[in-house]
């Protein structure tokens, strides 16, 4: 008998903890194991108008990458895991490719190659929490290049 109620108390004390640690994950509001993460979204322009070809890389430093692409008004909504989770919090470089490859040689660009790198483009943004209104500003001055333009390769 005596070991039958152990066995109930051991119980009964193993649900209660079990109980805690269930509570204590639904609290701290990111059950999912991963960073915390703020919806963003925005729109990326060139020139003023809005580029409506392309791919927005957001580079967490440590983290993964938050990533879009652009819609025809130029619009954007960040995702990192799941589709427009947002991105993690912080100041992070970005990168805008925009350029669609036309055949084997040829490969189209709708901004200048210079923003499709992070650290030749000299784009960032501040996430500091949900935001709707992020804009990115290009340009074609100074690229050296037409407006779009066909790289031959």
């Amino acid at each position: 008998m005596k070991s039958l109620l152990k066995k109930t108390h051991r119980m009964s004390a193993g649900i209660f903890v079990l109980g805690l640690l269930l509570f204590g994950s639904l609290a701290s509001g990111c059950s999912d194991g991963r960073p915390k993460r703020v919806p963003v979204s925005g729109r990326v322009l060139i020139d003023g108008k809005p580029l409506e070809v392309g791919f927005l890389q957001v580079l967490v430093k440590g983290n993964r990458s938050a990533s879009a692409k652009l819609g025809p008004d130029g619009r954007f909504t960040l995702t990192t895991f799941d589709e427009n989770d947002g991105c993690i919090m912080g100041t992070h470089r970005v990168a805008v490719i925009a350029g669609k490859s036309l055949n084997d040689t040829e490969f189209k660009w709708f901004a200048p190659p210079k923003y499709a790198n992070a650290k030749t483009s000299g784009l960032q943004i501040e996430v500091s929490g949900p935001c709707d209104d992020i804009e990115l500003r290009l340009s074609w001055q100074g690229s050296g290049h037409d407006k779009p333009f066909v790289e031959k390769q």
